[in-house]
């Protein structure tokens, strides 16, 4: 095994932390550029086994996967890997990805050995070459999926881990745990059962990473309210070190408002003042907190450093600058629609199968057209949203954008399928790794912004992170904080 990466230790709180978002749109090259200039670079670690793969299947372009590869302490599984998935010349025209196999409470070892490599390989690139700290952006909803990702990460020495959609607290333990070499579980959510759900566990040993100690980095969970923040700060398995508080202007999913949800004449749900962190509560907790959710100028993040808040997490910019890890074609399209005053965003109650209100850009060629949505196959073959239920005694795992028949046979109700999109492969599509179903179809992407999409036409094409956060920082009153 070659030696791992140290992680950084101290370094000033950033002004400015990317958003880990979608799939491979905050991919290592955007983190990267982020964190060369003193800010917290991001990666995202959803969908990272197959993004690998698919990469690997790509022909590995500049030769990166493989570079960071030659480092991974388990060099026998890279080179399984490398076997199975590496194509020198990449894939024949219309020819499919091959798939990761989908895990399955009982038989996730494939999948699972694949996350850890993606989730090191990510965060690897996104350090090389420089000395700042890196962070790794996860869902908590994504049970099935989380622990090898965010152990490959640590691997790599991770700075900062961040956690949304959902209630991350049994992450802070698991850390505690993967820094000492020790086993990490979560408790798995299932709908209808009675008692407690299975317990997922990834155990380094078994892995090959026995008796490898890391550096245990910081937590920063995203959270709507001050109330959570504080149930947190309190009752988590383990030390928080601070919090991303993000508002319902935020792009991808946004917590459901609370109390009883009413709808807007488009239909999307309706936020009021329950919604908005008390930033008072907010300081007494004593820890720093970066606000998130149409902070992109300089008036904004003024205004957020006068409130208490360390700084704020930006993603809508960094999402369509050029150091984005989104495909050029849909990010030129976006710009222009935007810089023709053409592109709205709603916030589709139903898109996402969390349940969760998800914001959609309204680009056509996309599956935000109805007809383009209601014209593709449904398939579940990535399998990152499913959720967990219990049905006759047994546990399933089901999608609600799953083909519908398949839904219902594992105890789903029709009404909840309806209008459900493939956020995974949607987002894949976005990232340049669409799939090719059978007949040829290739999958679609579709777009999620913040509501500060109206902010982009102020840049020109071809804006870099680095002008957003020279711009942002020009602006603002003060030095760099300290830890």
């Amino acid at each position: 095994m070659t030696n791992v990466p140290p992680s950084p230790t101290t370094a000033p709180l950033p002004r400015i932390i990317q958003g880990g978002m979608g799939v491979a749109i905050s991919d290592w090259g955007l983190a990267q550029a982020v964190s060369r200039t003193g800010q917290l670079g991001v990666v995202s670690g959803t969908g990272i086994d197959n993004v690998l793969v698919r990469r690997l299947q790509d022909g590995d372009p500049g030769g990166h996967v493989r570079r960071a590869l030659a480092h991974y302490p388990d060099q026998d599984a890279a080179a399984a890997a490398l076997k199975t998935y590496f194509l020198p010349e990449g894939r024949a025209p219309e020819q499919p990805y091959k798939r990761v196999p989908l895990p399955s409470i009982a038989n996730h070892r494939t999948a699972w050995n694949l996350a850890v490599m993606g989730g090191f390989v990510e965060v690897w690139l996104a350090r090389e070459g420089h000395d700042n700290p890196v962070g790794v952006n996860l869902l908590t909803k994504l049970q099935m999926h989380t622990l090898p990702s965010l152990y490959g990460a640590v691997l790599a020495g991770v700075d900062t881990v961040i956690m949304g959609a959902g209630i991350p607290r049994e992450i802070p333990g698991v850390l505690d745990n993967f820094a000492r070499g020790l086993p990490g579980s979560v408790r798995l959510d299932v709908k209808g059962a009675e008692g407690s759900g299975p317990l997922l566990t990834f155990d380094p040993a078994e892995y090959g990473f026995g008796g490898v100690t890391l550096a245990r980095p910081k937590f920063y969970p995203i959270v709507t309210s001050h109330v959570l923040a504080g149930v947190l700060a309190r009752k988590a398995s383990g030390s928080i070190e601070g919090f991303i508080i993000e508002g319902p202007t935020a792009g991808g999913h946004n917590a459901p408002p609370r109390g009883q949800v009413t709808y807007d004449e488009l239909g999307q749900p309706v936020y009021g003042e329950r919604d908005v962190a008390d930033l008072g509560e907010m300081r007494k907790l004593g820890l720093p907190f970066w606000l998130a959710g149409s902070y992109g100028s300089p008036e904004a993040m003024q205004s957020a450093l006068d409130q208490g808040a360390a700084g704020v997490q930006l993603g809508t910019l960094f999402a369509f600058c050029a150091d984005s890890g989104m495909r050029d074609e849909l990010r030129t399209r976006v710009q222009r629609r935007a810089h023709e005053d053409r592109l709205t965003v709603f916030t589709d109650p139903l898109a996402s199968p969390t349940g969760f209100p998800f914001k959609v850009a309204q680009l056509p060629g996309t599956l935000a057209e109805e007809e383009l949505y209601q014209a593709r196959t449904r398939i579940c073959d990535i399998g990152y949203l499913r959720e967990a239920a219990e049905v006759e005694g047994k546990v399933v795992l089901r999608c609600p954008a799953e083909p519908v028949d398949a839904f219902l046979s594992k105890g789903g109700k029709l009404e909840s399928t309806v209008g459900r999109k493939c956020l995974c492969n949607a987002l894949m599509a976005d990232a340049g790794y669409a799939q090719i179903q059978k007949g040829g179809l290739m999958e679609l992407p579709l777009v999620t912004s913040g509501d500060s999409i109206a902010d982009v036409p102020k840049w020109p094409e071809g804006y870099s992170a680095a002008d957003v956060i020279e711009t942002l920082l020009a602006g603002v009153r003060g030095a760099a904080l300290s830890v």
